[in-house]
């Protein structure tokens, strides 16, 4: 980040080093959730956190909603992100257990939490290396901080386990993560400090054969709007 960039972030960093503190506190009393072997970003996974029913009740609402993956910006070539996605009915029941059951997980309030998103992916299609939260010297960084500021932690659940490729692979830590049906990865997108962590860089790589789902929700560091 430059300077300038990190002056703006400034706002954001005890909100984001206090739900970071939050979150971990959560996650390290849970016997289910497992921490990533890196001290350079705090990422973490917890396997069947839905069940074969729910994901596939799940993979059947992305696909009454996808549409051509888009990115925010203007300064990503056509091929940047190649897979379909769209935000599930926030006030549909199945949807809004999920909610719960996440915000539950994390310990943190539902009004922080994005709509959760669902994507899908065909063979060849991929999203390449990229971080989740929002850089300040963006067109878009002004919109983004009235609807809930800059993203704190991402959470992402795998809906079916993928014949080849698909891997999510965190590219600044030399770890990839192979879909796995109902698995749950999810991490602080902040260092312990609340400033952007660069190691939380990833990649969605190319599908190779069959098809990948995945669900995402981001939470922010202010009540999302």
């Amino acid at each position: 980040m430059t300077p300038a960039d990190i002056r703006q972030h400034q706002h954001y960093k005890p909100a984001l080093r206090a739900m970071g503190q939050q979150v971990r506190q959560r996650l390290a009393a849970n016997p289910r959730v497992w921490p990533f072997p890196t001290e350079k970003a705090e990422i973490f996974a917890v396997g069947e956190f839905m069940n074969a029913d729910e994901c596939a009740r799940m993979m059947t609402m992305i696909d009454a909603v996808a549409r051509p993956s888009s990115v925010l910006g203007d300064s990503y070539e056509n091929t940047f992100r190649t897979s379909y996605s769209g935000d599930v009915d926030p006030h549909d029941p199945f949807v809004k257990k999920l909610d719960r059951r996440l915000d539950d997980l994390m310990g943190v309030d539902t009004a922080w939490g994005e709509t959760i998103q669902g994507q899908r992916y065909e063979e060849g299609q991929q999203f390449k290396a990229h971080n989740d939260w929002f850089y300040p010297d963006t067109g878009y960084w002004t919109d983004e901080t009235r609807r809930g500021g800059q993203r704190a932690w991402t959470a992402m659940v795998y809906l079916n386990d993928v014949t080849e490729g698909g891997t999510t692979e965190f590219t600044e830590v030399a770890m990839a993560v192979e879909p796995k049906q109902g698995t749950l990865i999810l991490w602080n997108n902040a260092l312990p400090d609340g400033m952007p962590n660069e190691a939380t860089m990833h990649a969605g790589r190319p599908v190779m054969k069959g098809s990948k789902y995945v669900i995402t929700k981001w939470y922010r560091a202010q009540p999302w709007r």
